[in-house]
């Protein structure tokens, strides 16, 4: 089957799940746009290496990464290469010295390593079909062909607070800004860091 490149193109709010995110992966050269929902643990991770920020301390995904080049493992590339009753299947390729081979992956977890290793994103055709968005123009869509899908999520799976949004941020005075990012910066909650951020350099811009 014909691969087809995808590239990240927004991370977001769910809006068709409490405490859950969508990334948004748009066709390479092309209209249509992939939506998946998933934890907020994942979405942490995959906004940490978006943003290119330094944790204090390895995540999961910087630990996998580190063990992979440790013993020169590559990852060449992940394939979204099923959907099965609204859940993403994904696969890994990488290979060493010896060996390539493909390794099963949730889909979170695979595009938390892709933009770590800048691998590209493949899916198929009839994956777009079923569960992608063909978008008109810059600024609309047409609705979805079916109801929001989402990737198999853990019970226990540690989701982050949605507190801190838009609205309350711009209630606070910059040194309130500050202090608050480094708090949530301890905290080590990347996604609302970058929020506050954002705003901080907003501010700076209007002055």
């Amino acid at each position: 089957m014909k691969k087809i490149e995808l590239e990240i193109v927004a991370l977001s709010h769910s809006i068709t799940q409490t405490h859950s995110y969508a990334v948004v992966l748009g066709e390479v050269g092309g209209l249509r746009r992939l939506p998946i929902v998933i934890g907020g643990f994942e979405a942490q991770a995959i906004a940490v290496a978006l943003e290119k920020m330094q944790p204090s301390r390895p995540l999961t995904h910087d630990l996998m990464k580190n063990f992979m080049n440790a013993f020169n493992i590559d990852l060449h590339e992940i394939i979204i290469s099923d959907l099965q009753e609204g859940i993403f299947y994904s696969k890994l390729v990488c290979s060493s010295d010896n060996d390539t081979i493909e390794i099963d992956s949730r889909t979170s977890d695979a595009l938390a390593l892709a933009v770590r290793f800048g691998c590209p994103v493949y899916t198929y055709e009839h994956i777009l079909d079923s569960a992608g968005i063909m978008m008109e123009d810059s600024s609309t869509t047409k609705r979805r062909k079916s109801s929001a899908t989402s990737e198999e999520e853990e019970d226990d799976e540690p989701t982050t607070t949605t507190t801190g949004s838009k609205e309350d941020l711009h209630s606070l005075s910059l040194e309130e800004l500050n202090t608050l990012l480094g708090e949530v910066l301890e905290q080590e909650d990347y996604i609302r860091a970058i929020a506050i951020r954002d705003e901080i350099n907003n501010r700076k811009k209007r002055k």
